[in-house]
């Protein structure tokens, strides 16, 4: 990895995303938020809709999509929110998607996920449905709309990843867990590993198109992504770290995909990760304290971005 100076901000874990754009004007851009119509997504988009972007949900329910647009254009007085329908393992859904945009996109926001699905599912294709979801779809999704992003001469995408990425680098031998027992952290680690590779392998590709890309860890919010997770654990233990745990709210939370996305700050720097509105320390030397994880070598290795963006482009191909 090339060395260069880490990027630090004025602003911290407990920044909201609103104070991030509180002096920024978007006035004339336009956004996708993946996942906009829950959790951070709404925020990412209320924030970046406050600063004046026209913002475009895409998301799988477009009557829940609907309601968030409205209530963002009521807090916010911005009447350009729009809804489209993405079901990001669906290629015709893509595929319809991007066909539909016309016109420059400044700002992609990969936001929507899923996280430890407690039992092994696969995409019509055989893919491990979270490795298709959190990256295959982002993936084919970032590449058809690389020519509107290209025309805003100055884009940027924003991956959504996570500290789960520590649990596992890419098994390419053997991604989708045809030969090895499933475990969901396992999985959702490796998708959110492949989210940080591809923020590399993208601005290392793209950015003399003016496109830059970063990826971050939002920090933990209690929201619909860990559905599949005990929010009550019956081990005293546990429950006292659950309940002790410190909780973000989602504005909190959408900040530093706020950051990455719309401050002035980050201006032309791409293939990083974030986390708390900075960028990262190496995990190897973050105190384990909670309040910063740290970013893995294995999610920044540059050999590894090349190879997984090959993989990507095999698989979609097939």
């Amino acid at each position: 990895m090339t060395e260069h100076t880490r990027m630090i901000t004025r602003f911290s874990r407990d920044t909201t995303a609103d104070e991030i754009v509180r002096s920024v004007d978007l006035t004339g851009k336009r956004a996708v938020v993946t996942g906009g119509a829950s959790g951070i997504g709404v925020e990412t988009a209320r924030s970046l809709a406050r600063a004046g972007a026209e913002v475009t949900l895409a998301v799988r329910n477009t009557e829940a999509g609907r309601t968030v647009a409205a209530d963002i254009t009521a807090t916010t007085g911005n009447p350009g929110v729009h809804v489209a329908a993405l079901e990001l393992t669906a290629p015709a859904s893509v595929a319809s998607f991007a066909d539909s945009w016309s016109g420059p996109l400044h700002i992609l926001v990969n936001n929507a996920g899923v996280m430890a699905l407690p039992d092994l599912r696969r995409t019509s294709e055989g893919w491990e449905y979270q490795f298709a979801t959190n990256h295959l779809g982002h993936f084919r999704l970032a590449l058809a709309l690389q020519p509107a992003l290209a025309a805003a001469e100055g884009a940027r995408i924003v991956a959504v990843s996570s500290s789960g990425h520590l649990a596992s680098p890419l098994v390419f031998e053997d991604i989708h867990f045809t030969h090895r027992a499933y475990d969901p952290w396992l999985a959702y680690g490796q998708a959110k590993t492949a989210n940080v590779l591809f923020a590399v392998e993208a601005h290392r590709r793209w950015s003399g198109q003016g496109i830059t890309a970063n990826a971050l860890m939002p920090g933990g919010i209690r929201t619909g992504l860990q559905r599949h997770l005990d929010e009550s654990p019956a081990d005293p233990e546990q429950k006292a770290i659950f309940d002790a745990y410190p909780w973000r709210t989602a504005q909190q939370g959408a900040a530093t995909s706020v950051l990455l996305a719309a401050s002035p700050l980050v201006e032309g720097i791409g293939g990083r990760y974030f986390e708390n509105c900075n960028e990262a320390l190496p995990s190897d030397v973050v105190p384990a304290d909670g309040e910063a994880d740290g970013v893995a070598a294995h999610a920044l290795d540059p050999e590894a971005a090349q190879r997984l963006w090959q993989v990507s482009e095999d698989l979609l191909a097939n």
